[in-house]
């Protein structure tokens, strides 16, 4: 047998050599505008696919995939190509470039920055938190669209909360349910992962609250945030028991096997076993914007406790019934929610109200139900693709419609109509600026932390996107003028004249 391998040495480094200088010939032969790309033509690759949270990431090879109704017989050399800017997320592996066989049609994506200007490269996909009006691409040429993938909070990039800011790209897939692609229930996996059994009985969280265990549990280590949620809970501490862990108004250590708080944003056996013996949770998200939603909310539903609620201002249309959540913003003070919680903590019939919904015939919200049956995109599902080759494929299924509509049109422009511009607006992101978690704005001190941090990011974040609104209006090719763009602005309407 070894003797037979030896054999096969010779023969295996001449094919590898043959292979490689076959490459070398056909990169040799073809324009600059194609290296690494058309070479794909004879490559037959899995796709890679992220199996949960982007923060946690891991990728499982699956077989390539066309869509039923994918009739795209083009090469790779005749495809459109989609660049993906954030070179950190592209969602393939290995190399830089892959061809995507979509729904409807086919296109080549890669993160190779130097195809940013060819004629093929029909659109860029950005990552919301990693976009800045600094680094854009410039000059923004007129064939190319612009999409914006950005599933994580408003905190990250608040330039995306502007008119400016947003209507820079064509498509978008966010939190929000006006978007393109929407990705709003990103953090729940199922429906049956609501429907999943309470963890810890309403019996034994009793004889632990009669042990000295809080009603209510708060856990945060990521302090200083825009939504101020440690100034709401600081002032609700006086009104009711809480247990706070992390690192933000700490009263009470975690056990040592807990001392990693990175467990609180995973779902750890021993974690989960520990936080679900709380009757309430504490659920303030770190930004509040409409349909932003994360495992602050969900994972306490999962685990049958009752999430006492900041983030979403119309979180109760994706509730499972009118009964599941308790909404900050509808008691008018911390004094008031206190007393109200109190009274729920000493009543185990209205307590077990709110964990109704985990019988399936008390789940009434048909928009929840709908939404998670049709999505396209799942979580930890291998049967569906994520949502970041979801939407990768929904802007090549678009960008392809695009095309073949300006090819029509430029070859019967009196039969054909030209495709219209498709631009997003404020509802695909708009977060409205960051207010105190408690009291008013101008009763802060002026040296207030918060203060002199989430408002001027706001606000500096809009002058950041009307300053690359002016560079691409100009025709710009230099993103560090961005700056001066800025500063002929604020001169502009210091005279009155914007």
């Amino acid at each position: 047998m070894m003797a037979g391998r030896g054999r096969l040495v010779p023969c295996v480094c001449l094919g590898l050599f043959g292979v490689l200088c076959w490459v070398w010939v056909s990169f040799a032969s073809f324009p600059d505008d194609q290296l690494a790309l058309e070479a794909l033509d004879a490559v037959d690759r899995g796709a890679f696919q992220p199996q949960s949270a982007l923060s946690e990431m891991e990728f499982a090879s699956v077989s390539s995939y066309t869509g039923p109704g994918n009739s795209d017989r083009r090469s790779n050399k005749e495809l459109p190509i989609l660049l993906w800017w954030s070179v950190g997320l592209f969602p393939h592996f290995p190399g830089d470039t892959e061809r995507i066989d979509c729904a409807t049609s086919s296109c080549l994506v890669t993160s190779n920055r130097k195809v940013q200007l060819y004629k093929r490269t029909a659109s860029i996909i950005f990552y919301g938190t990693d976009f800045r009006a600094y680094e854009a691409p410039l000059p923004r040429l007129r064939h190319q669209t612009w999409a914006l993938f950005h599933e994580e909070s408003p905190m990250n990039n608040y330039f995306l909360s502007h008119g400016p800011g947003i209507r820079l790209f064509n498509y978008t897939a966010t939190f929000r349910r006006e978007s393109d692609y929407p990705l709003t229930l990103q953090w729940l996996p199922s429906l049956d992962y609501l429907l999943m059994p309470v963890a810890v009985s309403l019996e034994e969280k009793n004889r632990l609250r009669r042990e000295g265990l809080a009603p209510v549990l708060y856990m945060q280590s990521h302090c200083d945030v825009p939504s101020d949620r440690n100034r709401y809970v600081q002032e609700l501490m006086k009104y009711i028991q809480v247990d706070s862990y992390g690192k933000c108004l700490n009263n009470k250590p975690l056990p040592e096997h807990l001392e990693d708080t990175a467990t609180a944003t995973g779902e750890d056996h021993n974690f989960m076993n520990f936080v679900a013996r709380y009757k309430f949770h504490l659920a303030l998200e770190n930004g509040l914007c409409p349909d932003y939603m994360t495992e602050k909310l969900w994972r306490p539903l999962h685990q049958g406790c009752v999430p006492v609620y900041r983030g979403s201002s119309v979180v109760a249309d994706w509730m499972p019934n009118d009964h599941s959540v308790i909404i900050i913003d509808n008691f008018p003070s911390p004094k008031a929610l206190g007393e109200f919680l109190k009274l729920l903590d000493g009543n185990d019939g209205e307590y077990a109200k709110y964990l109704e919904f985990k019988n399936p015939k008390r789940i009434t919200n048909t928009r929840l139900l709908e939404a998670l049956e049709t999505r396209e995109w799942g979580v930890n599902d291998m049967s569906k693709p994520n949502y970041l080759n979801g939407f990768e494929c929904y802007v090549c299924d678009q960008e392809n419609a695009r095309l073949a509509a300006e090819r029509a049109y430029r070859k019967a422009p009196k039969k054909n109509k030209p495709p219209q511009p498709k631009m997003a607006n404020n509802a695909h992101m708009g977060c409205p600026l960051p207010s105190p978690g408690f009291g008013h704005v101008r009763d802060l001190p002026a040296d207030d932390g918060w203060l002199q941090i989430w408002p001027q990011d706001y606000w500096q974040s809009l002058d950041q996107a009307e300053g690359l609104e002016s560079l691409i209006r100009h025709n710009e090719s230099d993103p560090s003028l961005l700056w001066k763009h800025i500063q002929n602005i604020a001169v502009s309407r210091a005279r009155g004249k914007h």
